[in-house]
Parts: C-alpha cells; structure tokens; sequence
C-alpha cells in the first residue's frame, strides 16, 4: 500500500499507483481531495501533455503547488488521466 503524507495526513493511498519518471501517480479515487486546492500553474511534458496542479491545504498550512495531474494527457500518457502525483515534501511511503 503506497500512500502519500504531508504534515502528518494521508493525502492518497492506494495498492495501485503508476509509475512514470520516479513519480508514484494515485488514481483519482485514492486522493483525498478535500486537501487539494487548484492552483493556476500549467506545465507542458512533451510525452504527456499539459498538467495541472493543486496546492496541499492541511490544518490551515499550504505547499504550493506540491501536487499535478493531466486532465487531458496525450495518447502516450493515457494511464494517468486524472491520476495525480505529488511532490516539494509530500512523503510517499511503501
């Protein structure tokens, strides 16, 4: 079981992640998105298209931007639509 934990609260968990270049994606039903807030950063991955990230909010603490997700992802990236992967001191634990 794979979970993603920031300031001591489980963000994600699940048995079933996908990884592509070292990041471990959850698929959208294991994210607690009640923890996610949209944030406007865009980036474009030649391989898997535009991805969209989000701000961790937990206990009134917020890392920027510290989550993605590829809502669209180009047919190369299909597997990961709308899985989401995180990042900048979110702790992935076995």
């Amino acid at each position: 079981m794979k979970q993603a934990i920031w300031n001591d609260t489980v963000l994600a968990e699940t048995d079933d992640c996908v990884i592509i270049d070292g990041h471990c994606y959850f698929p959208p039903e294991s994210v607690r998105r009640d923890f996610l807030r949209p944030a406007r950063m865009r980036t474009s991955c030649p391989r898997k298209g535009v991805a969209g990230y989000y701000d961790v909010v937990v206990n009134g603490k917020v890392n920027c931007k510290a989550a993605w997700s590829y809502p669209n992802p180009k047919a190369a990236a299909h597997a990961i639509k709308d899985y989401v992967a995180f990042w900048h001191g979110v702790s992935i634990v076995p």
